[in-house]
C-alpha cells in the first residue's frame, strides 16, 4: 500500500513504490505541492502526477535523455538551421505551463491542474523551474518546462501549436543543459516522440545513484 502523507514534509524510500498493475511506481498519496515538498520529492527521485489527492511516483525503469546522445531528425535539423522559431528562456514560464495543460488531439485531459500551474510557478520564482519558449512573431507556438536542482533537470511537459515547435524547444533545452554542465536529464516516462529523439530507460537503482550525485553539483541554469 502507498504511504499516506499529511502535513509533515517527508517521503518514504522510492524503492517502496508499488510494482506492477495500474499503480506501478506509486510511492505515496497526499500532502501538498509546496516548494519544500516538491524539492524534496525531486531530490528523492519522486514526482507528483495527479491532484486532489496528490499522488507521488517513482517508476522503475526511469526514462532519461543522455545529453550527448540526443537524436536530431533531418526535419528538425532543417527547422533549426533555418531559424524557423525565435527561442527564449524563461520569458513566459507560466504561459508554457498553462499551454501544456490545454487539451490537445488525443489528450482531452492532462494532470496539470490549476494547483500544479501555481505550484510550478512558485518553483520558478525560487529559481528551481525553467522554461524554453518557441515563438513565431508574437505567438507562443511551443515550449517545454521542468525542474532544476544542481546538475539535475526534470522535464515535466511540452507542447506545440505548429509542427516541430516542441521538438525545437527540447533541442534548445538540451543545449542549455549541456552548457550549464547538467549531467542528468530526467523525463520520467518515455513517449513515442521522446523515443524517436533518443530517450532511454535505466533501472531505478542506477537513476537514484546518478540523481544523488547530480543534485549536489554546483550548477545553475
Amino acid at each position: 500500500m502507498p504511504t499516506v502523507l499529511t502535513t509533515r514534509v517527508w517521503f518514504p524510500d522510492p524503492r517502496s513504490a508499488q510494482s506492477g498493475g495500474e499503480f506501478d511506481g506509486l510511492v505515496a498519496i497526499g500532502g501538498d505541492l509546496s516548494v519544500p515538498r516538491l524539492l524534496l520529492a525531486y531530490r528523492s527521485g519522486i514526482f507528483p502526477w495527479t491532484d486532489n489527492p496528490v499522488t507521488w511516483w517513482s517508476p522503475d525503469p526511469r526514462a532519461i535523455f543522455e545529453l550527448d546522445r540526443f537524436h536530431v531528425p533531418e526535419s528538425l535539423a532543417r527547422v533549426i538551421r533555418n531559424g524557423v522559431f525565435e527561442i527564449t528562456i524563461d520569458r513566459a514560464f507560466r504561459k508554457v505551463v498553462e499551454a501544456c495543460a490545454e487539451p490537445a488531439p488525443g489528450r482531452e485531459r492532462t494532470w496539470i491542474s490549476p494547483n500544479f500551474v501555481d505550484a510550478y510557478t512558485r518553483l520558478h520564482k525560487k529559481g528551481h523551474a525553467h522554461s524554453v519558449e518557441c515563438w513565431q512573431g508574437a505567438q507562443l507556438v511551443g515550449g517545454i518546462y521542468g525542474v532544476s536542482i544542481g546538475g539535475f533537470f526534470a522535464g515535466e511537459s511540452m507542447f506545440h501549436r505548429v509542427s516541430n515547435a516542441s521538438k525545437a524547444a527540447l533541442y534548445h533545452l538540451i543545449q542549455q543543459l549541456r552548457s550549464h554542465r547538467i549531467v542528468l536529464f530526467d523525463i520520467q516516462l518515455t513517449t513515442p516522440i521522446t523515443q524517436q529523439l533518443g530517450a532511454i530507460k535505466i533501472p531505478r537503482e542506477e537513476y537514484l545513484r546518478r540523481l544523488a550525485e547530480a543534485v549536489e553539483m554546483d550548477c545553475r541554469i
